[in-house]
């Protein structure tokens, strides 16, 4: 009986903390009916070639979940603040379906989920890299890039416009 008291207690306890780490991101997916692809565009664009700061959120640098968070938190979208927090958010998304606005994931440290951008059409990608600040990059790049991409996740509803000329 004592023993079926305690494992009681323990998994009261987990649940509890399972639900604190979770339930902040449970609807993030439907946070922002009506982003534009060309808004989270037009943010990331604002900020392109600003410096590579670790743990960096604001415009003096950015780290790469720094970036895409401030793009998001921009257009009205809060994301978890890590690249592994925003890995276990939103709804997954094949390579061949990515649009505009697509959060993807790269292996960068060989330990899993390290890295993480927006994808911004035309198989390339935006994202604060340590060696270039926030910058564009090639998503299927054979020497670096295309062998570390993990996934994507769709972190928000975002509207597709056709972009102007």
């Amino acid at each position: 009986m004592k023993r079926q008291s305690q494992l009681f207690k323990i998994i009261t306890m987990l649940t509890i903390a399972l639900f604190l780490v979770i339930a902040p991101f449970a609807n993030l997916a439907d946070a922002a009916n009506g982003v534009k692809s060309t808004q989270v565009a037009s943010v990331a664009n604002k900020v392109m070639g600003t410096k590579y700061v670790y743990g960096g959120t604001s415009t003096k640098g950015f780290d790469c979940s720094g970036f895409v968070g401030y793009v998001y938190k921009k257009v009205g979208v809060k994301l978890p603040r890590t690249t592994g927090g925003m890995y276990a958010t939103g709804k997954s998304v094949a390579k061949k379906n990515l649009k505009v606005g697509d959060v993807v994931f790269f292996n960068t440290s060989g330990r899993g989920v390290s890295h993480a951008g927006i994808y911004i059409g035309n198989g390339k990608f935006a994202h604060s890299s340590s060696s270039k600040g926030v910058s564009v990059a090639k998503i299927n790049d054979p020497y670096y890039w295309g062998s570390k991409y993990m996934g994507a996740k769709r972190v928000a509803k975002v509207t597709q416009v056709a972009a102007k000329k």
